[in-house]
């Protein structure tokens, strides 16, 4: 197991407004965390403390806005965020214009003012851009039927640093919500394999057990998400209390 997980980056989707949960993920060794403001409880009063919580660390926190929004876009990486994933993209041209919200001029759109966010990564204000600039990542969640059907085009876009597959999106869209081994669902994800290793753009997906993260190593994932917060806080909750109904039983 040590063999194939050290090759792996991994990341936690934090969906709880806290930079103590947070830093305790970063600290964890974690490569990433991804603050998630499309399905967390995240507003934009909690997110410059979750991004800077990782400071310190060796953790990139990326964040996942709500929609494709240039406003919380700006947002996020004025913050300090080292790159944005973006939900609902369905298209080539759609991928793009997420591109076009993380880069600078002359290459895109972002206006610049990072007089928050150079903090995060112990650099002075006028060195952000020249240091920075050119490192934010733009994640593209690949969770729709239009966008399978539109991989091979989403896949030479330019400036896309790597796809992710969502599956419980997916698999809601293709009408078998949760059915990971529909043949309907399953096709899906051979269409997306084969189009990002044709191309050869980075892949990442959900791994949230050992045999999961073992599987996305075999079939060439470059990342795997590990899970989210509260789920994972809710889960270990439950066992305790097993344990502790038992031990009076």
């Amino acid at each position: 197991m040590s063999e194939l997980t050290h090759k792996i980056r991994t990341s936690f989707i934090c969906t709880i407004p806290s930079a103590v949960v947070t830093q305790a993920l970063a600290q964890a060794g974690a490569d990433t965390v991804v603050i998630d403001q499309e399905h967390g409880a995240i507003g934009p009063e909690n997110l410059h403390a979750m991004i800077a919580s990782t400071a310190g660390t060796n953790c990139r926190p990326i964040v996942r806005v709500g929609k494709r929004d240039e406003a919380m876009v700006k947002l996020a990486l004025d913050m300090g965020a080292a790159g944005i994933v973006f939900p609902q993209v369905n298209t080539a041209q759609e991928a793009s214009d997420c591109v076009a919200m993380t880069r600078y001029p002359p290459r895109g759109r972002r206006g610049f003012g990072p007089f928050i966010g150079h903090s995060r990564w112990g650099v002075p204000f006028q060195e952000y851009l020249p240091k920075l600039g050119g490192t934010v990542l733009c994640n593209i969640l690949i969770e729709t039927k239009d966008a399978i059907d539109n991989i091979e085009a989403i896949c030479a876009v330019e400036g896309i640093s790597i796809l992710v597959l969502a599956p419980f999106d997916l698999s809601v869209e293709l009408g078998c919500p949760g059915q990971l081994d529909n043949p309907i669902f399953l096709k899906a994800v051979e269409m997306f394999e084969r189009a990002t290793t044709a191309a050869k753009v980075q892949r990442s997906t959900l791994a949230m057990t050992e045999q999961e993260v073992q599987s996305a190593v075999a079939r060439g994932y470059s990342s795997v998400g590990l899970g989210f917060d509260v789920l994972m806080l809710k889960s270990a909750a439950t066992a305790a209390v097993g344990w502790a109904r038992q031990s009076v039983m």
